[in-house]
């Protein structure tokens, strides 16, 4: 390579501090940062990169971690009292510390963790990811010496008698929560709070009635249809684009990574780039606290992940007997259910340590619930129990380490089928061979169709098949627990018991595009829909707003038909699309809108009893031709106020449009709106009422009303929410308070990759690298996503370098 004298002078200096020359591994793990804080790690062996990824990690979030740790050891009662917030799943502050404590002192009691950490690989921990977090301990647990606690510069943990040294197994609990959380947010509460009725309550309900009706039965899937699609809704999500050599210009490949993650807490995402020279060397981002990289690139892969249609876990109802009510029936014979004293430490009112003891209870088939997110299963004549296919998943560990070192996509195909660890997510991938890979080949419950006919209940088949379906709603099962043959089979080709056969599993290789924005597999590319078992997902169904507008973006660029100059992606113009905010609800329906708006006579709506004057607001709105969230777009946040007071909670489809959705034409349709419907109408007159009762301007530019506070200060974000159909979601929500971001797109990259040279990569973490207040690196890059720009990446060690930023720890 060609070394500039200003590259020299910087090697030189690199020397001088014990760092490594370029491409030659270190005698001591070494952190480079370069710009905005991004660590680039280098070592000999697994456990040195470990321990360059432990300490910047701790260096960056050590609170964020702490605060974990003390989650998966069931002490949040402990030190921060029962009654607080714990977030235990997908979304933000959904349980109570207790509640959370008495879950996963549950799973520590039964040394679950232990149990998978001791098997073989791959079911158990591959040699080089042991050796990673025995790295990443030593590095984590260095930088806390080497600070102290009392001085820790986050006042979120200074000081705090919880923040304490590790062990691998905290790390190994950490990574088995963050596998399982898919089934936390729905199902935490309802175990540990599920308790038998009384006998004679228990006797008088069988003498009832012996089943519910079907009625009820569809009453029951109903609700819980609808809880889990305001879950959804609210949790993460992801959208992710891969380009073949047929979509490219000037390239072999691209691959688009837009993430939809919290902000805040223990999912946020943290961007790094680990090598040991001749064996790995990867950049992207991970969970905190994983010692490898969950969504980026190496030198021939990128790949990222979206959350699928997967229900991780499923329901087992079983008939209990009357008077006894934790005996239950399987073929033909009772069985007694097992209960276990489960117990955690509680800080007191007067600062005094309680005690709080719960009886929880399991089945063969797993733990008894008494609840699906805020919908009641009563306990009376029968009893429902959950198994969850991640419950003994530590295999992701092994997915992400080989993912990190796959050469193209077919090995990243052989990845997944030979560990099945990916426990809730699609993975969209591109080579540089020019190949474009979508792959939903995961830890899914072996449920089969055949399966699923022969063993659903009456609720089951309602919430299970096509009935009820709405679009992103994952189909779950309630198997029919008085048949043991129900159970979930071993199949011989899963990696372990109760996993489908992961050649089941859909998967796309093209040379165009594919994608995925939260959908089933089917439209991966609409060119080659998909077919899967019915547990995977939908067919033939309504598509979300957002992947019309994935699919639509991907087309009209490789077309040329989206008025920007030439065919095919670049890394200008994807970056461009990406942020352009383009609302594919305003692109169906803001010219209806505007229609029925200048139609109502004298400018004046009746809605709800009152009369409201709706003229101003026409003109607002037929201003608003880019269709655009972008920050300084006004007449956007009247849109979305509208057409989220239009939905009301139902899906898209069920508007009232003039061409309903039709799956010979998936993308297209629904469309053309209404104008005349008294929907739209009563919808629109709402938003205007509520708009100058809250003393919002209707023409309020996007920036003056959704921010994120860093520091006081009031940073404009860009984007929008799901529903509007824009690629880049955010989503506002109540932080300690006060309204700001709560999640939405977090670590976003692009990458290109040439018939040779390096990858070409930039990315924008949206958050920041820290939720440390004091650090430089708290509101950097968020900045920087607010104004829509990106970091250029440096991979190369001439890249790295060259960095102006650089700084150096050598961790002798």
């Amino acid at each position: 390579m060609v070394v500039t004298a200003a590259v020299a002078a910087v090697l030189s200096t690199m020397a001088a501090t014990g760092a490594p020359a370029p491409g030659q591994a270190p005698d001591k793990p070494a952190i480079r940062y370069t710009e905005y804080g991004i660590p680039h790690i280098i070592a000999s062996d697994w456990a040195g990169l470990g321990t360059g990824y432990g300490y910047a990690a701790a260096k960056d979030n050590i609170c964020t971690l702490a605060d974990t740790y003390l989650m998966v050891n069931a002490q949040r009662s402990r030190y921060l009292g029962p009654d607080g917030k714990a977030s235990p799943g997908e979304h933000q502050n959904t349980t109570t510390n207790l509640n959370s404590d008495i879950y996963f002192q549950r799973m520590n009691d039964n040394r679950v963790v232990e149990r998978l950490i001791d098997l073989p690989a791959p079911n158990g921990p591959e040699p080089e990811v042991k050796e990673a977090i025995r790295g990443y301990v030593q590095g984590y647990n260095r930088y806390l010496a080497e600070t102290g606690v009392d001085h820790i510069t986050d006042p979120a943990c200074r000081g705090k008698a919880w923040v304490r040294p590790i062990t691998e197994l905290d790390v190994y609990r950490h990574a088995h929560a963050e596998i399982i959380m898919g089934t936390a947010d729905v199902l935490l509460d309802g175990q540990v709070n599920a308790a038998p009725p009384g006998a004679s309550a228990a006797a008088s309900a069988a003498t009832s009635a012996a089943a519910p009706p079907a009625s009820s039965a569809a009453e029951t899937a109903s609700k819980i249809r609808d809880a889990m699609a305001v879950s959804r809704q609210q949790s993460m999500g992801s959208n992710a684009l891969a380009v073949g050599s047929q979509g490219v210009s000037g390239g072999t490949s691209m691959l688009l990574a837009n993430p939809h993650f919290p902000w805040q807490g223990k999912n946020r995402m943290w961007q790094s780039q680990l090598t040991i020279p001749g064996r790995i060397n990867v950049s992207g981002a991970s969970l905190l606290g994983f010692p490898a990289v969950n969504i980026g690139h190496n030198d021939d892969v990128a790949w990222s992940h979206t959350v699928a249609t997967v229900a991780p876990f499923g329901l087992f109802d079983v008939q209990v007997d009357p008077l006894r009510p934790t005996n239950y029936l399987v073929d033909g014979a009772w069985e007694a259910m097992t209960s276990q004293q489960v117990g955690v430490d509680v800080l007191n009112a007067d600062g005094s340590i309680g005690r709080v003891n719960r009886t929880l209870w399991a089945t063969r088939y797993g733990p008894v619930t008494t609840q699906v997110l805020t919908v009641p299963l009563p306990w009376v004549v029968s009893a429902h129990a959950v198994r969850d296919v991640n419950m003994d998943n530590l295999r992701a560990l092994n997915t992400w380490f080989r993912l990190d070192q796959a050469k193209d996509v077919d090995e990243v195909v052989n990845t997944l089928e030979t560990t099945q660890g990916v426990p809730f997510f699609n993975t969209v991938a591109s080579d540089r061979k020019g190949n474009a890979l979508y792959a939903d080949i995961q830890a899914t419950p072996n449920i089969t169709d055949e399966h699923a006919r022969s063993c659903l209940t009456l609720t089951g088949q309602a919430l299970f098949n096509q009935v009820l379906r709405l679009p992103n709603v994952p189909p779950v099962s309630i198997f029919d627990g008085k048949r043991s043959a129900c159970d979930w089979p071993t199949d011989p080709n899963a990696v372990a018991p109760g996993l489908l056969d992961p050649h089941r599993q859909p998967r796309l290789i093209r040379k165009d595009f594919v994608g995925n924005a939260n959908d089933s597999a089917w439209l991966a590319n609409p060119e080659q829909p998909l077919s899967f078992p019915r547990v995977m997902g939908d067919t033939a169904a309504p598509r979300s707003l957002r992947t019309q507008e994935l699919i639509l973006t991907a087309q009209k660029r490789i077309n040329g038909t989206d008025g920007l100059p030439g065919r095919g992606f670049t890394p200008e113009n994807m970056r461009q699309l990406l942020f352009a905010d383009n609302s594919r609800a305003a692109d169906l329906a803001l010219d209806a809108t505007v229609t029925m708006c200048r139609a109502q006579p004298f400018g004046l709506i009746l809605v709800d009893g009152q009369l409201v004057n709706v003229s101003e607001a026409c003109p607002i709105l037929a201003g608003w031709k880019s269709h655009d969230f972008t920050a300084d777009s006004r007449g956007s946040w009247l849109f979305e106020n509208y057409w989220y007071a239009l939905l009301d909670g139902q899906s898209v489809e069920k508007l009232p449009w003039r061409i309903p959705f039709d799956p010979n034409d998936p993308v297209h349709t629904p469309n053309s709106l209404d104008s005349g419907s008294s929907a739209v109408r009563d919808a629109f007159g709402r938003t205007v009422i509520a708009f100058r009762n809250a003393g919002i301007p209707l023409n309020a530019a996007l920036s003056d009303v959704q921010k994120i506070t860093r520091n006081g200060e009031q940073i404009p974000i860009h984007g929008a929410v799901h529903e509007l159909g824009v690629l880049n979601v955010v989503t506002p929500g109540s932080v300690d308070g006060t309204m700001d971001i709560t999640f939405g797109s977090s670590f976003v990259q692009q990458v290109r990759f040439t018939a040779d040279g390096p990858p070409q990569a930039s990315s924008v973490l949206a958050y920041s690298q820290s939720a440390n207040p004091n650090s430089p690196h708290y509101a950097d890059q968020t900045k920087l996503f607010s104004a829509g720009q990106w970091v250029t990446e440096r991979f190369t060690e001439e890249q790295i370098a060259a960095s102006p930023a650089l700084e150096v720890k050598v961790l002798n």
